[in-house]
């Protein structure tokens, strides 16, 4: 007769993705997930399988927790260009917490994707998503007036998609806060 979990496997889950959104891939044991998590090694090799299937599961679910929240953001009714300024404003202002984080993608971009396909191909899904919502929020400004004339929405979403990215990164360091936010208003400049 099989046992029956001991544990919450969702809640397991949101432990972990935590975890190594702070600390990272290589830098985050088994050890420190079977400690944060408080849940035997055996179950969890036998719930998620190994660390690596388990950090990947993790950022599936950071995924989906911040592209739902990007697509609330972006395709709400009426102007479509104070969205995508608040968006890139958001990433210019975040609190300590997100700063010192990072975003799990961006990490996982720059610590995994090199060299590790699978973790390569969900970073660049999450580009994608990204880009595509900047996009068709970029469209509707073009149609509604919101853009001058002569502006690529997909070009101007791609450049954004990096600009985020990089402002994730800068933001870890010491002077990030500043560079990022003056970074954001020249690239929103570019909107006007």
């Amino acid at each position: 007769m099989a046992r029956t979990k001991e544990f919450d496997p969702d809640a397991a889950l949101q432990a972990a993705l935590e975890l190594f959104w702070q600390r990272g891939y290589e830098a985050t044991s088994m050890a420190d997930l079977v400690e944060r998590l408080g849940v035997g090694r055996a179950s969890l090799y036998a719930t998620f399988g190994s660390k690596r299937e388990l950090y990947l599961r993790a950022l599936e679910r950071y995924c989906e927790q911040s592209d739902s929240a990007r697509l609330d953001e972006l395709s709400q009714p009426g102007p479509a260009l104070p969205a995508v300024r608040a968006l890139v404003r958001h990433y210019a202002t975040a609190d300590e917490r997100e700063r010192r984080f990072g975003c799990f993608v961006t990490n996982t971009a720059v610590e995994l994707a090199p060299h590790d396909p699978a973790a390569s191909r969900r970073v660049e899904a999450s580009f994608d998503h990204l880009e595509t919502l900047l996009t068709g929020a970029l469209v509707r400004a073009a149609a509604q007036g919101e853009l001058p004339a002569g502006r690529e929405p997909r070009a101007l979403a791609r450049m954004l998609v990096v600009l985020l990215q990089g402002i994730r990164v800068v933001g870890k360091t010491t002077d990030g806060a500043t560079r990022a936010r003056d970074a954001a208003e020249q690239a929103l400049a570019l909107l006007d």
